[in-house]
């Protein structure tokens, strides 16, 4: 009775769960304490059957989560609770807990491109610059990366020398030039101009063809003279043929 008695405080505390006691009902004799209270377990074997048929169930239950785990998670180290005759619902608790974190970080990396992905990048690349093979790749990437970076100061003193936003696209800087080249296309036309002392071309064609006309004639001349006066500079024609005189 003092065993019964125990058992029947351990039934009553406050920690208990409800489903493992019930107060006696009815006729059915329950067994008597030394205060002559109902004890209140005669159902007891069956909830201790279902408690033992749960705690198998448990133990099945765990060896799926740990095969789940090594799926999802075979970098994590073995449960050292794997060995133990009795599972807690602790260690059951922990590997949901690291498959729960393990698909979080999932979810986090979710941006991260597959495989396909970077094979149709890579294709891409091989398409765009004309490379054959895979090992062609790395060489283009680093011609294009040099070209690029010329290219690219190139356009910044470019802006700095025509005094343009940084922001201005290239075809401004290329229509910018073009005006410029315009600009010093008409300038040289007039300096031409004003050098020959005409403003129309079919003098400037004149002046030109009266020059062809000229030149080699004076040219054989300037010749023969600096021969028969044994001279080579011209400087020295005037000085030569005076004192000749």
């Amino acid at each position: 009775l003092k065993v019964l008695s125990h058992i029947d405080s351990i039934l009553r505390s406050p920690r208990a769960p409800p489903l493992i006691y019930r107060r006696s009902k009815g006729t059915v004799q329950s067994c008597i304490t030394e205060n002559g209270q109902g004890c209140g377990f005669e159902h007891l074997p069956l909830t201790i059957e279902l408690w033992a048929d749960q705690l198998m169930a448990l133990k099945d239950l765990h060896r799926s989560l740990r095969k789940l785990s090594l799926e999802l998670v075979p970098w994590h180290a073995a449960d050292p609770q794997d060995n133990r005759e009795s599972i807690r619902v602790e260690d059951l608790q922990f590997i949901v807990d690291a498959i729960l974190e393990e698909i979080e970080n999932k979810e986090k990396n979710n941006q991260a491109p597959s495989l396909p992905t970077l094979f149709a990048i890579v294709s891409h690349f091989q398409k765009l610059f004309d490379v054959n093979s895979l090992n062609g790749v790395y060489p283009r990437m680093n011609e294009v990366y040099t070209k690029l970076g010329e290219m690219t100061n190139a356009m910044r003193n470019l802006h700095e020398l025509l005094e343009l936003d940084s922001s201005a696209p290239p075809t401004v800087v290329v229509d910018t030039v073009g005006k410029l080249c315009d600009i010093i296309n008409e300038n040289m036309t007039k300096q031409v101009q004003q050098l020959l002392g005409t403003q129309d071309i079919h003098s400037i064609i004149n002046k030109l063809e009266e020059h062809e006309c000229f030149f080699p004639p004076f040219q054989a001349l300037i010749q023969d003279l600096l021969c028969l006066l044994e001279i080579s500079n011209l400087d020295d024609i005037l000085p030569t043929v005076q004192n000749l005189k």
